[in-house]
């Protein structure tokens, strides 16, 4: 692998993108990011030169199986939320705030923790507050945002996603009503708009239901 295509590894894109972008296998590309650091990790400029080495030493890469159980489990947690639709940077930064003791940090944290540009962790952190996963909170001395995840970023994002599928619901109707309710297009138009509000109605009310765990 060239030290250009190790470049674009490290561009926080979901590993099959990277394989699709590359035109190499996904298993590739999973190797290439285990061995060198896992997703939080993973340095490209690192990661040529360890294997520059590793081929004048004629040793043979550490196996993915040699990863250490914490980091695979972080590897791992990282993988489902990007294919539950999370961006992979989105995914770091939510994962490094998860993890950190009072559950904050400043974006110049963010950005030295995880080795991304302030542009990167600024397009991530806005993704984590428009969907609820985090807040932002001012610290007026210091002039700067701080991340916030607390107890109640789940209820938050649930109560978001159902206002998204609502707006959904409603962009259905109208669609089903403008194609006419007893034409085919119109009749399966309403039906999917008849069961997402269904399923939106009963995600608001477990989210409510259950929301006194996360106090």
């Amino acid at each position: 692998m060239t030290q250009q295509e190790r470049q674009r590894i490290a561009a926080g894109l979901s590993y099959r993108e990277i394989a699709r972008r590359l035109d190499r296998p996904t298993s590739t590309v999973t190797r290439e990011i285990a061995r060198n650091g896992g997703p939080a990790g993973y340095r490209p400029q690192q990661a040529h030169q360890a294997t520059i080495q590793r081929a004048r030493r004629g040793t043979p890469a550490p196996s993915p199986a040699a990863t250490p159980p914490a980091e695979a489990m972080e590897q791992e947690i990282l993988e489902m939320a990007v294919r539950a639709g999370m961006p992979r940077t989105a995914a770091r930064v939510h994962h490094d705030l998860m993890l950190s003791e009072d559950g904050r940090r400043t974006a110049a944290e963010l950005t030295r923790r995880l080795n991304v540009s302030p542009a990167s962790v600024s397009v991530a952190v806005n993704y984590l507050v428009e969907q609820g996963y985090a807040r932002r909170e001012r610290d007026p001395r210091r002039r700067r945002d701080i991340y916030v995840i607390d107890n109640d970023a789940w209820y938050r994002s649930v109560v978001i996603s159902r206002q998204q599928t609502l707006e959904t619901v409603r962009a259905t109707m109208a669609a089903a009503e403008t194609f006419g309710l007893d034409s085919p297009v119109g009749e399966r138009l309403a039906k999917t708009a008849a069961f997402l509000e269904r399923v939106s109605l009963d995600m608001i009310e477990s989210a409510d239901r259950w929301r006194p765990l996360l106090t």
